[in-house]
């Protein structure tokens, strides 16, 4: 049903040149009554959904469009950046009458409040967020062996603790339950109790070693929990790892050429037949705390709960070896060895009285798959603590390796070496060298996913690790030329040029960029090739030049921003690769960069002239833009009719995947004022406390609010998001906010983690930039900020911060390690209660960013700040 309805514009400059547009409608009449004032009748459908009206207002120096609906006396369309007002026809008041009555009543929208407020801290946001809980992931570096590890009252449904072991997704399967898959289950305490008894921890925070507690009254009962190998010493010569193949062949969504697939086949069995294999050992401390002896209860794990599948064939079943200990399939093979202060479990279910002050020490033993009676008597004797020693020592020495952060706040000084770990402990491939799988979760590596892995790698001066991860992509790379690996993604082509770029970046390494050139010339190629297949002149405005195709998850065929985004940069990186190795194709492939970049703005900015402008919190109105070139407007706001919800969220497209990927991949520069749109309309119908629904890190505002120097804005975002999204007690990430889905989530991890390095540092073109979004707790008297060696596009670099407020001065150190050094550093060093110094030493001082300007930069800079 049609309705009629009279609007009017309103301006602060003439309106000669003019013109309304329709989209589902038509415009009965427009008349200018003034020089400023365009007066106008519509019909159409104003209700709300899809195929409501629309009009699009076409003047000399902009253009923005409305919902007709959405026009209103009380609450007019304000666009003070263009000087415009759009409201009701029968509104007889000025441009100047109606922005008074705005303005008079001081609103503010949603960022301008959080820079107001003050600072963010997890101590503040985590008793407002959610509390996710996650198992456990314990193996080695590279091998595809992992355990993952639970207690009975963390998830539902689940009535034992447990140890699970997987090769990376499927759950191991055996013979002895009918190739069914297997889960050893096992009590710890008396049962299901009122309350948590139970906590967990990392050893030091950090190793993935797992310390667990379970309080139950006068017994606790304390857990030690790790990996190690069946008959080697933990050290990493003899840690073999996984051929990527087969290690990416055991994950979920992933994607094999046909010769791919066949070298799988090829390499399954020599894989899955290793001489020794992975164990977790687990010790359960029992300790009587009170004044008179208790009892404590435990029973030994069994395969599958209380029973076990009965093979149809052969009718096997399970028996547990009082004698020994051992628990032994009807097959002959030993699952698990147990053990009460170093002598065989009696019963599989036992109450034991503990005398007061004493423990008990009941120690399992399970291997990643049954072994022999005479492996298993090998393994019984085989010191715990002696294991417990090594597996430390190994895991420390992969920190070893790495650069350092030294942070004042203890839980992030331990999720970023937590973390560094938990990236590399599902980075499979075979040792010491060779191609390694960068996985995510339960998920295949993804070009764009496995991105924030690989280049936080970098970051911490792994760079072989990061390369030999960056080969994974190379080495699956079609022969046309196309890099994809998950479900039909189309944009891994562009995001691994990208990746590659940020390492060349880091290393230098040209000897290496030489030798996988052909590699990269053919992926570039196919981009440019793709890109050319879409110069079609019916495309014009709705993308033009742009790649289509599926982004990620949702079967979206489009042009998005995300995907073009994505490609353009890994061109322009691509290009910088080349300038030293190859002039010629680095300027023709500069060149092709920069007209794609043109194309993807052309389209950018003729969507954000056609999409409805919406309204923001302080009263004015702000133009949004699609997350495709096909689109008009947000897709979840339902300008054209669609489904669009999905993993938790209407936002999905929009907020995930949409337009802020131009900003992030350097087609809209952050300070453009439709940077500035993009994070209005974001805020404030997108975000809740500066952080996106359903999988939060795919939205990159964090990253954006920084280059602007919106730190308020970024640390909301930054805390808010990893205390709802991050298991508290073991830094585990997941992946979405609404569910336990896909545990050990990498992809959400390394996001947080170069969120980290982003607040820590940032390269801005020639400038290092330190500290440009730390708390400025962090400065309190006393406090310190250690990076070692930490890695950047300058070479490796050492910053110390000393806070000595009590004598009035913040100190700055910042050592280079290479001759690489940076145009100028720029390092901000905010005072606790924002005070600004009275001197300076060492540089200038932009009291807009409260940090010094070093634009001569030696081997070694100091900075005092004076108060």
């Amino acid at each position: 049903m049609t309705q009629v309805k009279k609007i009017v514009v309103l301006s602060l400059e003439s309106m000669a040149g003019t013109e309304l547009q329709m989209k589902y409608g038509s415009l009965i009449q427009q008349e200018t009554k003034a020089a400023s004032r365009l007066e106008a009748t519509i019909e159409g459908s104003f209700k709300p959904g899809s195929g409501s009206a629309i009009v699009t207002v076409k003047a000399p120096n902009y253009s923005f469009s409305f919902f007709v609906r959405d026009i209103h006396a009380k609450y007019p369309v304000y666009l003070p950046e263009y000087g415009v007002i759009v409201t009701d026809g029968e509104d007889t008041r000025t441009y100047r009458e109606i922005e008074d009555s705005i303005l008079s009543l001081r609103k503010l929208k949603t960022l301008e409040k959080v820079k107001l407020e003050p600072e963010t801290s997890y101590e503040g946001v985590s008793p407002h967020t959610k509390d996710l809980h996650f198992q456990t992931w314990l193996g080695l570096s590279r091998d595809f062996r992992i355990f993952t590890v639970d207690f009975h009252e963390s998830l539902n449904s689940v009535l034992f603790d447990y140890v699970e072991p997987r090769f990376h997704l499927p759950l191991t399967t055996i013979p002895e339950t009918d190739n069914a898959p297997v889960r050893y289950s096992f009590r710890i305490g008396r049962g299901v109790a009122p309350k948590k008894i139970q906590r967990r921890r990392l050893e030091d925070g950090v190793l993935p070693i797992l310390h667990g507690v379970v309080d139950d009254g006068d017994i606790v009962y304390n857990t030690t929990t790790f990996v190690t190998l069946e008959r080697s010493d933990l050290t990493k010569e003899h840690v073999r790892g996984t051929h990527y193949l087969v290690a990416d062949g055991h994950t979920s969504g992933q994607m094999f050429t046909p010769s791919q697939k066949e070298e799988y086949d090829r390499l399954l069995p020599i894989e899955m037949d290793q001489e020794e294999e992975t164990v977790i050992y687990y010790r359960v401390e029992a300790i009587n705390t009170a004044d008179v002896p208790r009892y404590c209860w435990l029973f030994a794990p069994l395969p599958n709960g209380r029973s076990c599948p009965t093979n149809e064939v052969n009718h096997l079943t399970y028996q547990f070896d009082s004698e020994t200990g051992f628990g032994v399939y009807g097959s002959g093979r030993v699952y698990g060895i147990v053990t009460i202060n170093g002598e065989p479990l009696q019963d599989q279910e036992m109450a034991i009285l503990i005398q007061p002050g004493e423990k008990l020490v009941l120690d399992m033993k399970i291997p990643h798959r049954p072994i022999s009676r005479e492996r298993a008597q090998a393994l019984a004797a085989i010191d715990f603590a002696e294991k417990h020693a090594q597996c430390r020592a190994y895991w420390l020495d992969k920190l070893d390796q790495a650069s350092s952060y030294r942070l004042p706040e203890k839980r992030l000084d331990e999720m970023v070496r937590a973390g560094l770990l938990h990236l590399d402990i599902s980075t499979y491939g075979l040792e010491p060298a060779g191609t390694l799988a960068p996985t995510i979760g339960v998920y295949a590596p993804i070009g764009s996913e496995s991105a924030p892995i690989i280049q936080f790698m970098d970051s911490m001066g792994w760079h072989d690790t990061a390369r030999r991860s960056i080969m994974f992509f190379l080495d699956k790379q079609h022969d046309n030329g196309f890099i994809q690996n998950f479900q039909e993604y189309m944009l891994e082509t562009g995001c691994v040029l990208w990746t590659i770029g940020e390492h060349y970046r880091y290393t230098r390494n040209e000897a290496w960029i030489a030798e996988v050139k052909p590699k990269i010339v053919k992926a570039c190629q196919y981009i440019l090739e793709w890109r050319e297949r879409n110069k079609k002149e019916e495309l014009r405005s709705i993308g033009y030049g742009m790649l289509d195709g599926k982004t990620a998850d949702p079967e979206d065929p489009f042009r998005s921003f995300m995907l073009n985004g994505y490609a353009y940069v890994g061109l322009k990186r691509i290009a910088e690769v080349f300038a030293e190795i190859d002039a010629a194709y680095a300027a023709y492939l500069a060149e092709e960069a920069e007209a794609f970049k043109a194309d993807i703005r052309q389209c950018f900015f003729e969507r954000l002239a056609l999409s409805p402008v919406v309204p923001l919190g302080d009263g004015t109105w702000c133009p949004t833009a699609p997350p495709w070139a096909e689109a008009i407007g947000p897709v979840a706001l339902f300008a054209d009719q669609g489904e669009w919800y999905t993993h938790g969220t209407y936002l999905c497209r929009d907020s995930l995947l949409g337009p802020l990927y131009l900003v992030f991949t350097e087609v809209i520069d952050p300070n453009e004022p439709a940077a500035q749109y993009i994070l209005d309309f974001h805020a404030e119908l997108m975000l809740m406390d500066n952080v996106a629904f359903s999988q939060p890190y795919y939205s990159r505002h964090p990253w954006v609010h920084l280059k602007r120097s919106e730190v308020n804005a970024f640390l909301k975002g930054y805390y808010t998001c990893f205390s709802a999204l991050a298991d508290r007690e073991t830094y585990t990430f997941g992946e979405h906010l609404f569910a336990q889905t896909s545990p050990h989530k990498t992809h959400e991890e390394g996001w947080f983690l170069m969120e980290t390095r982003w607040m820590l540092y940032m390269e801005e073109r020639n400038t290092l930039k330190l500290l440009p979004g730390i708390p400025r707790r962090w400065m309190n008297d006393g406090e310190s900020i250690q990076l070692d060696r930490a890695a950047s596009y300058f070479g490796p670099f050492s910053l110390k911060t000393e806070s000595d407020l009590q004598h009035g001065v913040i100190r700055a150190r910042i050592t280079f390690h290479e001759n690489r050094l940076p145009g100028a550093v720029e390092v901000r060093l905010p005072h606790p209660l924002g005070r600004k110094p009275s001197r300076v030493t060492g540089g200038t001082y932009l009291a807009e960013t409260e940090a010094v300007l070093v634009d001569s930069v030696a081997s070694t800079v100091d900075v005092e700040m004076y108060f």
